[in-house]
């Protein structure tokens, strides 16, 4: 089985395959002895603890663990970290990291990563730490493809763009398993897959005004191309690039929606739309919404009409008027007929274009009856948005502060923050009534849509610190990880510690701001924590490590319980990481790529230690959680703390952010993600989709936990960290 498949089923479902060639290898010949000495060893070196098919252990298991945990894991600056960093001054810390930047930067030794000349000798002690056990199962490599076409089409029902991770899961294993796909819920996923593989099969699934989007998804396709080789030729400064080659700066996203396809390009989008004529799939009305794109698509391929339709929708398109919905909706809401503007959008565009817009009409009804209309045509079989619009309800639109509008593009995440001038001009509020009458009608809609759909649900007590996959897309994978606003416990005695490694690029920082109760941030990073003002033992950090193209790592060291002690007034803990690096430059080959974490390798995550830690830095037992951040950008935001509940909060997003140094970046948006378990956790949603909840797991059809639990009849378990089935039943 590929390496991919294995890394997938390991880290997301904490299942661990044993492969048929094994056995032929002769790795399964072990004695009873042997498989209880592996056993034995699994967790000891990893924590892992085979709940169920324990039977089926062999030495491929530890190896593939191995290599996906812990193959390279490089030293940090100060290698005895975090005890020999303890012994050091802040002036000797502070001469370290200047001399260290003189070699780096001033005298260009840049092929060996730098460490400390003032530390002095360690001794590591024998690993002794208390750690909860996580709980693996075994399977056979044949159990392994049925779990990976469930998984697949568990994904493919969500509505919403998948990660990274996920995409490329699915489409792999479609063509690897040759798994029969009847229905893709997501057009961008669609859109990428008829992208990638350009086949026109894929057409099935989408309609002609879905087109634009296909254009879009090449458009960015020849961009990353473009911007590739202009780096490639050797601009390592683009400034002076765009100086030198002014007509090139549309290759860098000045105008980057500047149709520029190739001939190709224009065959394939040519023959997409004949496609979609010939089968029935031409949504005029929907066209008209994005009718000057249309314009210049048709005339950049100078498509020809070869049927009575398709120029009648050429003439549509080249004409004057615009007959979209959203142009009678606005003409409706402008003269004052809500009731008219509703009809038409909901007639349209569906229920769930009216909750898109469900402020902006709110906002300007004058009267009950207006307002009880809208509540009526609140009938949407979306969750997903209905839940997601209940957040917003909760936090972004409540009070008269500054609003952030987030949105996803590319599967990176940008942010625009209400400036104040925007803020003053705002006609969308909504009063506190409003805004509690919406809710109790969205969640009530909740209700309808998923009540009585599993039976008799037992649910683990504490499932309402778990989170509900809502908004993956910006995401990154890896072992541990769970939906953006999860919690989970830190308990006392224990410190986190944070991690970032990689390769391929010279300098990569961890770093991570302090959100006080009066909003300000405080930030810990390399260009904070060699000063004298950082002489505390709450946070060690581990030096910034630079000149580490062949590897380098940086490490956080934080008692947060003692910090909130010393620090009473911080209440959120963000941890960032970015790439410091303008370019990345292959010493061997010279090589010049955009800075981005997509073009090198980089893992971040953290580990619980106890305070008085001993055995390695990287110590792969006391690993929580551990994932490669592979996304088109610099900036990405991973995981937060809440000090006053002392929970471990998940945030995982990666940011649309041409920032190098983590203190310039927007943070104070990310705070909205420690509410989401507030309004919407794996507790309230299997609560209603429960015919029964029952408080013996003996009498549950379903079982809802974050322990390992062995069923040996048709009862199903969900675990926490079962996402795609959690999608399915969101999309259900």
């Amino acid at each position: 089985m590929d390496k991919k498949y294995l890394t997938y089923l390991m880290e997301r479902m904490n299942i661990l395959v044993c492969e048929n060639n094994t056995i032929e290898d002769g790795k399964e010949s072990l004695d009873v002895e042997g498989k209880f000495a592996l056993l034995y060893a699994l967790k000891y070196y990893f924590n892992i603890d085979i709940v169920e098919g324990y039977e089926l252990v062999n030495l491929g298991l530890f190896e593939t663990y191995y290599e996906v945990l812990y193959y390279f894991v490089p030293e940090p600056f100060y290698k005895g970290f975090p005890e020999s960093v303890k012994k050091l001054s802040p002036d000797q810390r502070l001469f370290d990291q200047k001399l260290h930047y003189a070699m780096t930067y001033g005298f260009g030794y840049t092929d060996e990563a730098g460490h400390s000349i003032f530390e002095g000798e360690f001794t590591r002690s024998p690993f002794n730490e208390n750690m909860d056990y996580n709980g693996f199962s075994i399977v056979t490599e044949e159990k392994a493809v049925e779990m990976i076409k469930e998984c697949v089409n568990n994904l493919i029902m969500s509505t919403r763009m998948l990660s990274n991770y996920e995409f490329d899961f699915i489409f792999d294993a479609i063509s690897d398993y040759n798994i029969k796909v009847d229905k893709i819920a997501s057009k961008q996923v669609v859109t990428e897959m008829l992208c990638n593989t350009r086949d026109l099969r894929f057409a099935d699934y989408l309609y002609m005004s879905d087109v634009i989007r296909v254009v879009e998804c090449i458009q960015h396709q020849n961009l990353k191309k473009a911007k590739a080789s202009t780096f490639m030729a050797g601009s390592s400064d683009i400034d002076e690039y765009f100086k030198n080659n002014p007509t090139q700066i549309y290759k860098f996203n000045k105008n980057a929606h500047r149709l520029n396809l190739s001939n190709k390009n224009r065959k394939f989008i040519t023959a997409l739309i004949d496609k979609l004529f010939e089968n029935g799939k031409c949504d005029l009305r929907n066209c008209y919404e994005k009718k000057k794109a249309w314009n210049g698509l048709l005339h950049h391929i100078h498509y020809k009409a070869k049927t009575e339709e398709a120029q009648a929708f050429l003439d549509a398109m080249r004409g004057k008027e615009n007959h979209s919905v959203y142009s009678d909706f606005e003409k409706a809401m402008s003269a004052g007929d809500i009731k008219g503007a509703l009809d038409a959008l909901k007639k349209g565009k569906g229920s769930s274009a009216v909750l898109r817009n469900l402020v902006y009409i709110v906002s300007r009804c004058e009267n009950v009856t207006d307002i009880q209309y809208v509540l009526d045509s609140m009938d949407s079989q979306n969750s997903i948005v209905l839940i997601q619009l209940l957040l917003d309800l909760k936090y972004r639109l409540a009070g008269n502060k500054p609003r952030d509008f987030k949105f996803t593009k590319n599967n990176i995440q940008k942010v625009h923050k209400e400036t104040p001038e925007e803020q003053q001009k705002r006609k969308s509020n909504l009063s506190t009534g409003q805004i509690k009458m919406l809710s109790d009608k969205i969640f009530d809609n909740l209700k309808n849509n998923l009540k009585d759909k599993l039976g008799k649900v037992y649910i683990e007590p504490g499932m309402d610190k778990y989170a509900l996959p809502l908004q993956e897309e910006a995401s990154s994978g890896g072992l541990g990880v769970l939906p953006k606003g999860t919690r989970l416990p830190i308990k006392e005695g224990k410190k986190i510690r944070a991690f970032t490694y990689w390769e391929g690029v010279d300098d990569i920082d961890l770093s991570f701001f302090c959100t006080r109760e009066n909003g300000r941030t405080y930030e810990y990073s390399w260009r904070t924590m060699n000063s004298s003002n950082s002489d505390t033992d709450t946070i060690i950090f581990s030096g910034d490590e630079t000149s580490g193209y062949n590897g380098g790592s940086e490490y956080f060291d934080i008692d947060i319980h003692a910090l909130k002690k010393e620090k009473p007034d911080y209440k959120y803990i963000i941890f960032c990481d970015n790439i410091y690096s303008d370019t990345i430059e292959n010493p061997k080959t010279n090589e010049v790529k955009e800075a981005t974490f997509s073009n090198c390798f980089c893992k971040a995550g953290y580990m619980l230690r106890d305070i008085e830690d001993s055995g390695e830095i990287f110590e792969p037992k006391t690993v929580k959680s551990s994932f490669q951040i592979s996304s088109d950008s610099n900036f990405s935001m991973l995981f937060g703390i809440d000090l006053e509940k002392m929970e471990f909060v998940w945030l995982n997003v990666s940011r649309s952010e041409n920032s190098h140094i983590a203190g310039t970046s927007m943070i104070d948006y990310v705070t909205e993600y420690f509410h989401i378990t507030e309004v919407m956790n794996m507790e309230i949603f299997f609560k209603i989709l429960a015919t029964e909840v029952v408080e013996n797991p003996e009498d549950a059809d379903v079982i809802v936990t974050d322990k390992e639990v062995k069923c040996s009849d048709n009862r199903e378990v969900i675990h926490h960290y079962d996402i795609d089935r959690m999608i399915a039943l969101l999309n259900s």
